[in-house]
């Protein structure tokens, strides 16, 4: 019991779960607003706006430059950290949601001329929310910095 008191009196681990929360609940509902229709998956899934990856890694940085200051050895391996994550995000990962689209259209249309995966299922389609635009990854890293000066200045760090 005491582990989970220590965890969440500790801004880092707060301030990142927040922000990754509020993320994911901002996303789920900017897909419903736009698409008319609620979806599940977009709860916990990856893509979207705004990038719950930004937003986590954005708001552990702040954290840790709250708690330890830049100069210690903490601050620069969360901020490398967070810049790997993000390009990822807008890099590979956007890559393969972006060819995910595409594999998706050539089974629809192999299976519209009537011919037969036998090892895909018809309805099973690949995840095209993979990755992120650099806009989402942006308002997301806006975002969970924003959470983190919020969570340190109530948690009285700031």
């Amino acid at each position: 019991m005491n582990f989970l008191i220590n965890v969440f009196h500790n801004p880092l681990f707060v301030a990142a779960a927040c922000s990754w929360l509020v993320a994911q609940l901002a996303k789920t509902i900017i897909y419903l607003i736009i698409n008319h229709k609620f979806n599940w998956e977009r709860i916990i899934g990856a893509g979207g706006m705004p990038s719950a990856h930004s937003a986590t890694v954005c708001a552990l940085a702040v954290a840790t430059a709250v708690v330890y200051g830049p100069s210690g050895f903490e601050f620069p391996m969360v901020v490398f950290f967070a810049f790997i994550v993000m390009y990822d995000a807008m890099g590979v990962r956007r890559e393969t949601g972006e060819q995910a689209k595409v594999l998706n259209e050539i089974v629809s249309q192999w299976f519209e001329m009537g011919n037969k995966l036998q090892t895909m299922d018809p309805m099973e389609q690949f995840k095209e929310f993979v990755g992120h635009t650099p806009l989402q990854v942006l308002i997301g890293a806006i975002l969970g910095s924003s959470i983190a000066a919020i969570v340190c200045n109530a948690m009285h760090l700031i």
